[in-house]
């Protein structure tokens, strides 16, 4: 059996302005990194905008599990798929995802390219550095550093109080070491200054957030310059414009802000661009590209980070919320494996027929489902995302139990099969996107206080049966509660559990969401609150990803999944 960089290091990849000329895009529109890669160019980016926008699929999953679900396989698959079924109709579709870290490419996961023969290519390119987009981010948020600090030395004539500095360093990289550090330096007039801070994961930076949230470089100049990094000693903010900064960081961004265009191993059209955490971060790839997908095709695919828990309430209640965006339908990502494992079932175990296991994980599915239909009023249709040791008992139970729910269960063989894997899945989303609906709502409103939005989410999503915040929260939000409590809310938790625990598996009821910390995100405009035992500067395993990977004598990556 091949692997995923071996499937795609054997395809045939169309020139990128041929893949442009689906979309109906002219050389002109295009900036190309190469012969496979290309940037949309701002004036593609703005003749785009008096056209119509097409429908909005958004893929979302299941609580993840170490065995993995194949959110990112699906989307690509079930854009594929709606290629061929709208064929007839000249009807186009088009994946647009998030751009993969460094990070997880050579920690646990391994790369975000997709899977099988549903994958974006060049997966190598796009897994690796890809157009440096990442890079310009972390430029970007260490300049800042940098100048906040040089501020101090040279006399701090704005007052600063360093013990207030809230700005971290970053780069996109899982480094445990970075976690916690402390700043030596001695100022211009001798003295000592020391102060503690660490890094962040790029993914995990403001920076990120704000990346992927601006609407143009006018909005994304603005957020960054509303960027607060601390305070003085008389308590008042300091913001990233008040220390001039705002200019250089749009300039290292600027060729970075131009969304990705690339292909999957089928041709289809696909723009991957931007890419915050969804435990930590808001999940979603970039406004500028989201809107540019929905102008040039008639179906676009997107995904959000994680569980639907985490991604898809941030794509709704952050990403949607900000910008107008609405989802048509989403497909909740499941697989028999995933279920098992929230039935308890140990990852050593998990390709062993286990009916009641299964059964007993279903409950997981089900809270994602209800969520979805209850609180946010989408349509909802389950991919099963079909693995070779799944048995026609297992397959079989897990559609009854979804139907008897209410729910579509879709068996999806898009890793084996490509597009045509998914035909049936497709055929269910222009089904059920043909029937307009006016139920969409947001989970909480603006006007919530910020401590009844994490109660909120806590007890409608996860399933808790309250908050608690620990001392330092407390103190945070009294300050945010004067100025910034109509922001949304972006809760940074385990991706594994509905709870703050990770070993809490399947559904848990009556918990308490754990609030370590509150973290204030004035440029991206919402309040990060971090859950339990998560770092925002994740470490390696003891067997990384990385030893795996290597480069031949022909030059080719190997090793890379």
């Amino acid at each position: 059996m091949l692997t995923d960089i071996e499937i795609a290091q054997s395809a045939t990849l169309e020139p990128i302005s041929t893949i442009a000329q689906q979309l109906d895009l002219t050389p002109d529109d295009l900036i190309p990194y190469g012969h496979h890669i290309a940037k949309l160019s701002p004036a593609c980016i703005a003749d785009l905008q008096s056209k119509p926008n097409g429908k909005l699929i958004l893929v979302t999953a299941i609580s993840p599990t170490p065995a993995g679900e194949g959110k990112t396989t699906t989307t690509i698959g079930l854009a594929d798929a709606l290629n061929q079924v709208l064929a007839p109709s000249e009807k186009k579709a088009m994946v647009c995802i998030r751009e993969p870290s460094l990070g997880p490419v050579f920690g646990l996961k391994g790369g975000a390219a997709g899977g099988g023969h549903a994958q974006v290519v060049p997966m190598e390119d796009i897994n690796l550095h890809f157009t440096g987009d990442f890079h310009a981010i972390s430029a970007a948020n260490n300049l800042l550093a940098a100048l906040i600090d040089n501020h101090i030395y040279h006399g701090n004539a704005l007052d600063i109080n360093p013990a207030s500095i809230t700005w971290r360093r970053c780069m996109d990289m899982n480094d445990r070491a970075l976690r916690k550090i402390t700043l030596d330096t001695h100022g211009k007039d001798g003295c000592l200054i020391e102060r503690h801070t660490g890094f962040d994961i790029t993914v995990a930076s403001e920076v990120m957030a704000i990346f992927c949230l601006a609407t143009s470089l006018d909005d994304l100049r603005a957020r960054l310059g509303n960027i607060e990094i601390g305070r003085t000693k008389t308590n008042e903010p300091v913001l990233a414009k008040t220390l001039q900064a705002e200019g250089a960081m749009t300039a290292l961004l600027k060729s970075a802000f131009q969304p990705n265009l690339v292909q999957t191993l089928e041709h289809t059209p696909a723009i991957v661009h931007g890419g915050p955490f969804a435990n930590i971060a808001h999940g979603c790839n970039s406004v500028v590209a989201t809107k540019a997908a929905l102008k040039l095709a008639d179906y676009v695919v997107t995904e959000a980070g994680f569980g639907a828990d985490l991604g898809a309430e941030k794509f709704i209640d952050i990403k949607c919320r900000k910008t107008g965006l609405k989802p048509d339908a989403v497909v909740l990502v499941a697989t028999v494996r995933a279920l098992k494992y929230h039935g308890g079932v140990d990852v050593a175990s998990l390709n062993v027929e286990n009916l009641a296991a299964l059964k007993s994980g279903i409950s997981n599915l089900e809270k994602h489902a209800h969520n979805l239909k209850k609180h946010f009023g989408l349509e909802v249709i389950v991919a099963i995302n079909h693995f070779s040791r799944d048995t026609d008992a297992e397959i079989t139970l897990l559609q009854s139990e979804a139907a008897s729910r209410g729910i579509a269960a879709v068996i999806c063989k898009h890793w084996a099969d490509g597009g045509a894997g998914a035909l049936q899945l497709a055929e269910k989303v222009v089904e059920i996107t043909s029937i307009a609906s006016d139920t969409f709502k947001f989970l909480y409103p603006d006007s919530m206080p910020i401590w009844q939005k994490l109660e909120t989410v806590a007890q409608k999503i996860y399933g808790a049966s309250g908050i608690e915040l620990s001392a330092n929260a407390k103190l945070t939000l009294d300050t945010l509660l004067q100025e910034y409590n109509h922001f949304p809310v972006c809760i940074a938790k385990t991706q594994y559990s509905f709870s703050s625990d990770p070993s809490l598996r399947g559904a848990p009821q009556g918990h308490i969401l754990q609030v370590r910390e509150l973290r204030l995100s004035r440029g991206a405009e919402f309040i990060v609150a971090i859950c339990g035992d998560l770092m925002t500067m994740p470490g390696l395993p003891l067997h990384a990803a990385s030893e795996r990977i290597n480069v031949n004598e022909a030059g080719m990556v190997t090793g890379l999944s």
